[in-house]
C-alpha cells in the first residue's frame, strides 16, 4: 500500500475535525500531499468517520486519477487538487462546515482581525471569495470553487493567511502538514465565534492595530519567532 504514513496523517486530521466538533455526520474532508511523488491522500466520499481506517483514504494524482483505493474520493477533490497545484508551499487541505466560520461565509463577510488570538494565526482578515456565477455553479463547480479561492489569494500569502471563506459555502484551511491544516481549521472556528460575539457587542470595533497584529503574528511565525521551545 502506497504512502501509508500520509494515509495515517490524513485520517488523523479528519478525526480531529470530529473530536473538535467541526463536522456533522459525513460533512467535511481533509487531504494531504506527498510533494515528492505528487500523490494526494484524501477522505473517501460519504463514509462515516467512525468507520474510517487508513486504508480507506483514496490516493490520487494531481489530475484526479485514482492511483490506489477502491472507494470514491471526496466530492471536493478538485478544489483540493487545484489548491495543491497553485499553492506550492502547502502540504494539506481541510474543508469543514463549522458553524461560525460557515455563518461568516454565508453572510459573505471576511473575518476582521479583532484581537490577538486571530493575529497569532492569521496575518490580517480571513478573506471571503467572490460569489460564484450561475455559469460557475452549473459548470465544473468544484474546480471553479478552487479558482475563486486562488483569485482571492492573488495578492495574499497562503501560509500567512492559512484559510478562506467561500461565499455562500463554507471555510477551507490548509497548512504544511495534515495536522497543521486541521489545527488551523479548529482555530478558524474559534476565531469566527469570537469575531461574531465581538461585532455583536461592539459593531464599531475596528480591530487590532498593525503594531499588535505584527507583534502577535511574528512571535509565532518567521525566522524571528520566539514562541515555544527551540528544537
Amino acid at each position: 500500500m502506497m504512502l501509508n504514513g500520509l494515509r495515517e496523517q490524513v485520517l488523523e486530521a479528519n478525526l480531529e475535525l470530529v473530536r473538535r466538533g467541526l463536522v456533522l455526520y459525513t460533512f467535511g474532508n481533509a487531504s494531504g500531499i506527498d510533494r515528492e511523488s505528487g500523490l494526494v491522500a484524501i477522505k473517501p466520499s460519504g463514509v462515516p468517520y467512525e468507520e474510517m481506517k487508513p486504508e480507506h483514504m483514496v490516493i490520487t494524482d494531481l489530475n484526479g486519477k485514482i492511483v490506489e483505493g477502491s472507494l470514491k474520493p471526496s466530492s471536493d477533490l478538485a478544489t483540493h487538487l487545484l489548491l495543491y497545484r497553485e499553492f506550492s508551499a502547502i502540504g494539506a487541505v481541510v474543508h469543514t462546515h463549522s458553524e461560525f466560520a460557515t455563518a461568516w461565509a454565508q453572510a459573505g463577510r471576511s473575518i476582521p482581525a479583532y484581537g490577538t488570538t486571530h493575529a497569532d494565526y492569521f496575518y490580517g482578515p480571513v478573506p471571503v471569495t467572490e460569489e460564484l456565477t450561475a455559469e460557475d455553479i452549473n459548470g465544473d463547480y468544484v474546480h471553479n470553487t478552487g479558482l475563486a479561492i486562488v483569485r482571492r489569494f492573488r495578492d495574499l500569502d497562503p501560509l500567512a493567511v492559512p484559510g478562506v471563506l467561500v461565499a455562500g459555502h463554507a471555510p477551507f484551511c490548509w497548512g504544511r502538514t495534515p495536522h497543521d491544516a486541521a489545527h488551523n481549521a479548529v482555530v478558524l472556528e474559534a476565531v469566527a465565534r469570537m469575531a461574531y460575539y465581538t461585532t455583536t457587542l461592539n459593531p464599531e470595533c475596528r480591530g487590532v492595530s498593525q503594531a499588535l497584529l505584527d507583534r502577535h503574528y511574528f512571535r509565532k511565525h518567521g525566522p524571528a519567532a520566539t514562541y515555544g521551545q527551540k528544537n
